[in-house]
């Protein structure tokens, strides 16, 4: 008689949960909008997520500190002139968030520290190039500055932020509408998922397509792909029956999946989340209330299956913490950002151990913030590593004053050289004079009209 053998793996009983209500963030009013995006993105400062707005689109973002009731008065960022679809935050400095819009736009706003004081509508940088909504949007992992988004014009752009112009226009690769599109690790390459049914890897200087493969998954409902550290490919997708699944790639041969599972019959696009220090994916669906979890390793069958978080409610969007933001004391791997219709629920993934010293074995270095390459640089071919940090003493005190500077650097040579962008800060300035001089105009009548009263008392 044969024993089955369990694989053993540090993360088989990693468990998802919930936090106390008190740390949940209440009473916003989450977008309604039928689109595949997270929207919600996360930093170690603030949340932030797509909200309701009438005329025109908005988000809001929190300190992460701000728990509780969140007032309906709260300011949001409310430039756009339709629905936001896309958001992210900026990976080499957290005060910058990006946003991608059906006004066909994309803004980059600049979020002061401790949060809006009051609404914001002038962004740092206004990027015009799209002809459709905007629906995608990934910041280049290693060089700084440099946004790519994909419209719903079957149109990716790359852009030099810090100039305010794109710089690669890739319009001749997709016929149909582009599903997902993310960097590999060290941003050399791009992969997208296209309404085609088919799944490319370009070079992201020249718009050229290195690699592809038609038919990734045999349904016609959205296929979404993420590149693996070690240059794999994950998928998600449907099988001609409409049966969810879940595939794993190797570039060197498209011809046939190292792995091909089918999960269930659910309808949702299932979003992946790679965790690219521990191999754990995260798959989480739209619409709802379960996170599945698979760790992808070297051997047969590649994706092994470890466990599912579940709760009541469905999650309408959902953003994922950086390493760096994490509470490696408590040995927390992941922690996901749930949005319910009315609040954001953060979800903390965690492996049970019993010593509260650091946990070298889950915790190597990880991506930090510090960039390895700038714009210029990197469009003129030069590539970066990621910059590694360790978490064991944490990360806060050493990027404090580098992300100041690059902050003013941003905001530098933004207005230095975006020439090509409408300049609104001279119409902001005589607007605010306009109202400072009408608040001044009442004042004097008030204390006029309280003159008059008291002579009339007299008499």
């Amino acid at each position: 008689m044969s024993r089955k053998v369990v694989r053993s793996s540090k993360f088989r009983h990693v468990f998802g949960q919930a936090v106390k209500a008190d740390q949940c963030y209440d009473d916003i009013r989450i977008s309604q909008m039928t689109w595949d995006s997270n929207f919600c993105t996360v930093n170690p400062k603030f949340v932030a997520m797509i909200v309701d707005a009438s005329g025109g689109g908005a988000f809001m973002v929190l300190p992460l500190s701000k728990t509780g009731r969140i007032d309906m008065s709260y300011p949001t960022v409310c430039g756009h002139t339709g629905p936001v679809l896309d958001i992210e935050f900026c990976p080499h400095n957290d005060n910058i968030i990006a946003s991608g819009s059906e006004d066909c736009s994309v803004m980059i706003w600049e979020i002061p520290d401790g949060g809006l004081t009051s609404p914001l509508t002038v962004p740092v940088v206004k990027l015009d190039g799209h002809s459709k909504r905007v629906g995608i949007l990934c910041w280049h992992p290693t060089a700084h500055n440099v946004l790519m988004s994909a419209g719903c014009d079957n149109v990716v752009i790359l852009w030099n932020v810090a100039r305010g112009e794109s710089v690669v226009r890739i319009d001749s690769v997709h016929p149909d509408l582009i599903y997902s599109a993310c960097w590999n690790q060290d941003g050399s390459q791009i992969l997208t998922t296209c309404k085609d049914k088919t799944m490319r890897v370009l070079d992201p200087r020249k718009g050229t397509v290195l690699l592809e493969k038609e038919k990734t998954h045999e349904g016609s409902r959205p296929v979404r792909a993420v590149f693996l550290s070690d240059g794999k490919i994950l998928t998600t997708g449907f099988s001609r029956m409409s049966e969810r699944q879940v595939a794993l790639w190797d570039p060197k041969n498209f011809a046939e999946p190292l792995c091909l599972q089918e999960l269930d019959t659910g309808s949702g696009v299932l979003l992946p989340f790679y965790d690219p220090d521990t191999g754990v994916v995260y798959l989480c669906g739209k619409g709802e209330s379960s996170i599945r979890y698979f760790e992808v390793t070297d051997e047969a069958p590649y994706v092994h299956y470890l466990s599912m978080y579940s709760s009541k409610e469905s999650q309408k969007g959902i953003g994922c913490m950086p390493k760096r933001g994490l509470e490696v004391n408590k040995c927390e791997i992941t922690r996901f950002y749930k949005l319910h219709e009315r609040k954001c629920e953060p979800i903390v993934m965690t492996v049970p151990r019993k010593s509260d010293l650091f946990q070298e074995d889950l915790y190597p270095d990880t991506i930090g913030p510090e960039p390895s390459v700038e714009a210029d640089e990197w469009f003129q071919g030069k590539d970066g590593q990621p910059i590694l940090i360790s978490l064991k003493d944490g990360f806060t005190a050493t990027t404090k004053a580098k992300e100041f500077k690059v902050h003013k650097s941003l905001l530098k040579t933004t207005s230095a050289s975006a020439g090509n962008q409408p300049d609104n800060s001279g119409e902001v300035q005589s607007l605010m004079k306009e109202v400072k001089d009408l608040k001044a105009a009442i004042e004097e009548l008030t204390t006029r009209m309280k003159e008059l009263e008291s002579w009339r008392e007299s008499k």
